[in-house]
Order: structure tokens, then C-alpha cells, then sequence
């Protein structure tokens, strides 16, 4: 809470002057039963000057609380809208520079409801504290005071209640953090859940499995919705308690009130005032006890979106005397790399290559075995547990962020794009120009089929690019990765969807336009590596086979293997 609360610091002024205006208004409002009670009791049927002074006197203090408590509202909407969205605007910024280890300990669906869900319980929560925080203590207090010097008996009656109404407030609000805990848990899984389903929704009706997806969808939510009714009942109940503990406290007034009117020990003038009075302090409790229902939910929002602002800074650069230069002058050189995910089983393990500028490196190996997990440790998305990876002699942990992410183009196989035209999709928000641009979409063979498009590179994309191939999607990607003419492109089985003539003039172009360019690629086909300099086969995190094609079909017979079954050891260009 203290992490959400310092975003605060910089509206304190604004907020002080509010809280004054809210003040100001509260005591104007306060005094309204108190100069009822004067006139019934000192100014009926006496001048009427006087009756009109005191009059004019209630309508200008029910001005004042109105115009001043509206204020007071108005800035403290405008307060807590600019707090949040500064909250969300760092929220999302710390998502993108998260670790991909931290990424995958918080997951994409539970920090999406931490952007919406979690921060909107906060606004709410900041909101209500500034409009009613001020006002609820100040007609409690207020009340309270003005009732003890009214009548001191008849106050006390009503303050012997306000501890039981507390200390029911504090218990239950004390459970309220851990269940709304669970049920942002519950909103995770339900964002999950409606992710999943949108990202694939074609398979879905293809497979005719929309039935199975709603049951899917409905499980969640009522797990979601037994979490919210727990968390309402148990919530709930301070409103019937204090009811029943104010109402309580109203009867004990009324019966002694009356008995103190016929021995002339008070007034109904006063008792009048007093019930007024009562009426605003049962009405300030409750709004006191939503406040701390509020705040549980705003507490447990509070900490989830603590958990990801104080996140730590995994991936550091690190000193040069830690990680030292390599004296070898290959362009990437992987030296006994080990990796693993989660500290158990290795999912790489003694990774050693060297690659020259220029050179073009291909991998391959079957499903799990390594192949994009080797391309997150080259690009620095993980460390190493063990080893260490070079570009140009330098350790990659000693190398700038914004250095080292510069040195890439790639596609990966998660990739996206979208809702944008395509030149945008390309340019990504980078200073490269049009023709840039369009060299890069020549070379991935995307110019062809943009140019086929009414609007040519202006053509607007759907979410994800769904208006366009599997194909298309590809090459556009490629383009993007090519546009700003890395030192080191990447294409992480990017051209799966691609045919083979296509796959063979892509990589034609890209030997004959990234000559300096040293290119790593992953793929599925031996027809996509047989023509790279150097060709590693991963299985199980280990290279059992690493060469040129025509040596690797000698020497090691998974890739034979593989080779024969998908081309029959022939390959058409």
C-alpha cells in the first residue's frame, strides 16, 4: 500500500485545499440542527426581523456546505482520475520491462486485471476517501460534540454504542484483504480463460467446440462468482450490524429523551436538533464502515499492484570484471551455455558454438528440444545458469539494454501485430522511412501481395492481423525484423506458414541483400538451414549433431532422418 500510496505525494497540496473546502462546507452543513433548535426555542413569535435574520442565515450556510461540498467533489474526481492514470501508466511501463522469468511468475492475465481491475478498485477507493474521508469524521466528531453540549446525558447513551459499531467494523474489515485477495485470483483466471478463448476463437468453431469453451468459461466464473459472494456476505454484514446497533441506540435516546422532556431536564427543541444530529452520525458510521469495505478491496488490489511497481531489476548489466571479454573474435559465440527455467532439470545444457559476422546459423531438433530457448538466452531474455554468450568478445550481461536490443531484428513465434495500418505494423514505431520499409518487405516477399491491396501499405490490419494469411502474417513479421537492418536477425520458425517456393526466394534474398548481416534461424525443415554456415540439432537440450548439411547427413542420423521424411532426401529451390 505504501508503494500506491506515494503516487499520492504529489496531489498533497491540491488534496489539502479540497479537505479545507470539504471542511468548511461539513461545518456549514453541522450547523444547520443546531440554529433549528435556537429558533424553535428562542425565536418563534418574536420579531419577525428576527425570524427572516435567522432564516437567511440557514439558507446561506445551506449554500455554503452545497456550493463547497460540490467543489470539494469535483477536485477530488479530478485528483483521483489523474492519480490513477499516472498509476496505470507506470503499472503498464514496469509490465514491458519485466523480466521474461518475472512474465512468467505474475502471467499475461493476471497482469492485465492488475492494469484494470486492481487499479480501478484503488481510484474507487482514493475517490471515496477524499469525498467522504473528510466529511464522515468531521459529522461524527462534530455531531457528537455539539450533542455532548446540548445534552451531555442523552450523547452518552448514544457514544456507549460507537464502540461496539468499531470494533464490528475493525474484525470484519480485518477478513476483507484475504478475500478479495482470492477473488482478484478468481478475475485472473477468468481473463486467462477469455484470452485464451479470443486468441483462438477460429479453432474453436472449427473444432465445434464452442459448447466446451462456454463450460470452460462458465467453471471460472462461478468460481469467481462463490469468491465475490463470500466476500459480499462476509463484507455485508457490518451494514445489518450497525443498523441494528444504531438503531438500538435511537430507541435508548427516544426512551430517555422523553422521560428528561416531562421533568423539564431537556427540551423537545433539543431533542429535535439531537435526532438530527443522531441521524447524521449513524449516517457518517455507515458511510465510515463502506469506507473500510472499500479499502479491503483497495488494500488487496493495493498489494497485488505493489507486487509488480517493486518487482526488482533481474536482467542487470554487469561489470566487465564479473563477466569479462572473450579473447575469441567470433561475432556470437555460445561458451558451455546451461540453462534452466526453474532450477531442476536443465532444458539446455554445454551449448558451444562460434559464429562469424556474416554467418548464418540454423537449428533444428524436434518440439522441446531447446531450439527457442537457445534464441531467449542470445537475445538476454533469461541469463545463463551457467556459461556465457559473447557478441563480438563481449559478454552479453555487460552489454547496454538499449545497445544490445539495437543488434537485433527478429521474428519470433509469438510475435504480433496490430490494429494499424501495415507500414506501421512494419515500422513499429522506429524512424525508418518509406523506403525502408518497402526494401525490407521486398526482401521477405511481402511487397507482392501488399501491393495487391487497393490501399497498398496503407492497408489497416485487425487485431492480431486476422484479416490477412498465416502466410502473409509471417512475411510482414520478417519485414518488421528486417527494416531496421540488424546486425543480427533472428527468425524463430517464421516461415512455417510459408510454401517452399516462397521459403526458398526468401532465403535466396536474404543471402544475396545481408551479407553483414549474420542470421540466425529456427525452423522445422531441414529445407530452411541446409544452406547455412553452420547447422546445430538439439534434442533434449543438447547438440548431438553440429556442421554443414551435407556432413550432418553423413554424420548424424536424427537429421538424416529428418531430411528423408520430409523431402526424401531431395530438396526442389
Amino acid at each position: 500500500m505504501k508503494t500506491v500510496i506515494g503516487y499520492l505525494r504529489e496531489f498533497y497540496g491540491k488534496m489539502a485545499l479540497g479537505f479545507g473546502i470539504k471542511f468548511i462546507g461539513t461545518i456549514a452543513e453541522l450547523m444547520l440542527p443546531f440554529i433549528l433548535s435556537h429558533v424553535l426555542a428562542n425565536v418563534i413569535g418574536k420579531d419577525v426581523e428576527e425570524i427572516i435574520f435567522w432564516g437567511a442565515l440557514m439558507i446561506v450556510c445551506s449554500l455554503i456546505a452545497c456550493v463547497f461540498n460540490v467543489s470539494a467533489n469535483r477536485m477530488a474526481c479530478k485528483i483521483s482520475r489523474d492519480f490513477a492514470e499516472n498509476l496505470r501508466r507506470d503499472l503498464f511501463k514496469k509490465t514491458l520491462y519485466l523480466s521474461a522469468s518475472q512474465t512468467d511468475k505474475f502471467t499475461i492475465p493476471s497482469l492485465e486485471s492488475r492494469i484494470t481491475t486492481d487499479t480501478y478498485n484503488i481510484h474507487g477507493f482514493v475517490n471515496m476517501m477524499q469525498r467522504m474521508g473528510v466529511r464522515a469524521p468531521i459529522m461524527l466528531i462534530g455531531g457528537i460534540s455539539i450533542t455532548l453540549f446540548m445534552d451531555a446525558y442523552l450523547s452518552l447513551v448514544m457514544i456507549a454504542v460507537l464502540p461496539l459499531i468499531f470494533a464490528t467494523v475493525f474484525f470484519i474489515s480485518k477478513k476483507g484483504v484475504p478475500l478479495y485477495d482470492k477473488v482478484q485470483k478468481c478475475v485472473d483466471n477468468m481473463v486467462r480463460v477469455v484470452r485464451e478463448d479470443y486468441m483462438g476463437i477460429r479453432v474453436i468453431k472449427a473444432l465445434s467446440k464452442s459448447g466446451y469453451e462456454h463450460r470452460r468459461y462458465d467453471k471460472v466464473n462461478r468460481a469467481l462468482s462463490a469468491e465475490e459472494v463470500h466476500a459480499g456476505v462476509i463484507m455485508g454484514s457490518v451494514h445489518p450490524i450497525m443498523n441494528i446497533l444504531m438503531n438500538a441506540g435511537t430507541v435508548a435516546v427516544i426512551a430517555i429523551s422523553s422521560g428528561r422532556v416531562q421533568k423539564g431536564l431537556s427540551s423537545p427543541e433539543t431533542i429535535i436538533a439531537f435526532m438530527q444530529y443522531f441521524t447524521h452520525i449513524s449516517m457518517s458510521m455507515m458511510v465510515v464502515s463502506r469506507m473500510f469495505v472499500m479499502y479491503t478491496k483497495s488494500a488487496a488490489s493495493a498489494r497485488r499492484v505493489g507486487e509488480v511497481l517493486d518487482a526488482p531489476e533481474e536482467i542487470n548489466v554487469m561489470a566487465k570484471s564479473v563477466c569479462p571479454d572473450s579473447e575469441n573474435s567470433a561475432h556470437i559465440a555460445f561458451d558451455n551455455v546451461t540453462f534452466s527455467y526453474k532450477g531442476k532439470k536443465n532444458n539446455l545444457s554445454n551449448i558451444s558454438f562460434a559464429l562469424k559476422k556474416g554467418e548464418s546459423l540454423g537449428i533444428i531438433g524436434a518440439t522441446g528440444s531447446g531450439k527457442s530457448t537457445l534464441i531467449k538466452l542470445l537475445m538476454r531474455f533469461y541469463d545463463v545458469s551457467d556459461g556465457a554468450i559473447y557478441i563480438n568478445g563481449e559478454d552479453i550481461r555487460t552489454i547496454e539494454k538499449a545497445r544490445l536490443n539495437a543488434m537485433f531484428g527478429s521474428a519470433l513465434q509469438q510475435d504480433f501485430l496490430y490494429a494499424d495500418t501495415i507500414e506501421e505494423n512494419i515500422r513499429f514505431g522506429r524512424n525508418i522511412s518509406h523506403d525502408d520499409v518497402v526494401s525490407a518487405a521486398r526482401i521477405a516477399q511481402a511487397d507482392g501481395f501488399i501491393s495487391k491491396f487497393s490501399d497498398g501499405y496503407n492497408h489497416m490490419l485487425s487485431p492480431h492481423g486476422t484479416n490477412i494469411s498465416g502466410g502473409q502474417k509471417q512475411r510482414t513479421l520478417i519485414s518488421r525484423a528486417l527494416a531496421g537492418k540488424p546486425e543480427i536477425l533472428v527468425l524463430d520458425d517464421s516461415s512455417s506458414a510459408l510454401d517452399y517456393k516462397t521459403d526458398a526466394l526468401l532465403r535466396s534474398a536474404l543471402r544475396e541483400n545481408l551479407k553483414g548481416t549474420t542470421v540466425v534461424t529456427v525452423a522445422q525443415r531441414v529445407s530452411s538451414v541446409k544452406d547455412c554456415d553452420l547447422i546445430i540439432v538439439l534434442e533434449e537440450g543438447e547438440i548431438i549433431g553440429m556442421g554443414k548439411h551435407d556432413y550432418l547427413m553423413e554424420s548424424c542420423t536424427p537429421y538424416k532422418e529428418i531430411s528423408d521424411s520430409q523431402m526424401g532426401g531431395a530438396f526442389v529451390e
